[in-house]
Parts: C-alpha cells; structure tokens; sequence
C-alpha cells in the first residue's frame, strides 16, 4: 500500500502562485513515476503533470505549460507542483497519483494510488 498525503493548497489572487506537496508513506513510490490531475466542479478529473522515476522526465498539459513545474525529492519520498501565474480556470481539487502498470500516463486510468486532494482557489 501507498499512501498520499496531497499539502499546499488555499486561496490566491490571479497572477500568484502556490506550491502543492505530495508526501508518500507506506511502500515506497521509488522506481514509479508520479503525477498531477485536477477536478473542477461538474468536470471529469484531468491530467496536469507528471514526471518519471529515473531521468525526471517530465510531461504537462497544454493548458499549464510554462506555468506549472512538476518536480520530485525521491530520498524524502514527496512529488512537488510549482504553479505561477495562476488563472481563475487553474480553480479546482488538484490530486497527486502513482503511476501504475496500465493505462496511459495521462489519464486516470494510467494510476493506481490518490490522495485525498487539496483545494485550490484562484479569484479574479
């Protein structure tokens, strides 16, 4: 088992920025890539980042590219998501998310362990 602890979030005027942590516990997350998705009200969850276990290779959505920076501390177990610039659109529970063996890196079905989620607000 993992488990993810999602920290970070609150409220910000447009423009600013936040900085989200995913802590992992349990098992260990070494040799899996992690991942960012998002979910705004009455909206599926959708892919924001990820990045990989060995190179830190790192893929984002259109929407948050030159914006956001995932990143990760693999000897203290936690994933990082560094958001600037921040748009009213970017308001939503962002959840952190281990990679599994199946499905696609971005989308929900390429991951197999959540956190519970942490809210971001971003007025206009």
């Amino acid at each position: 088992q993992v488990q993810l602890v999602e920290s970070g979030g609150g409220l910000v005027q447009a423009g600013g920025s936040l900085r989200l942590s995913c802590a992992a516990s349990g098992r260990t997350f070494s040799g899996y890539a992690m991942g960012w998705f998002r979910q705004a009200p009455g909206k599926e969850r959708e892919f924001v980042a990820a990045i990989s276990w060995r190179l830190g290779v790192t893929t984002y959505a259109d929407s948050v590219k030159g914006r956001f920076t995932i990143s990760r501390d693999n000897a203290k177990n936690t994933v990082y998501l560094q958001m600037n610039n921040l748009k009213p659109e970017d308001t939503a529970v962002y959840y952190c998310a281990k990679r599994g063996t199946t499905g696609q890196h971005m989308h929900v079905t390429g991951y197999d362990y959540w956190g519970q989620g942490t809210q971001v607000t971003v007025s206009s």
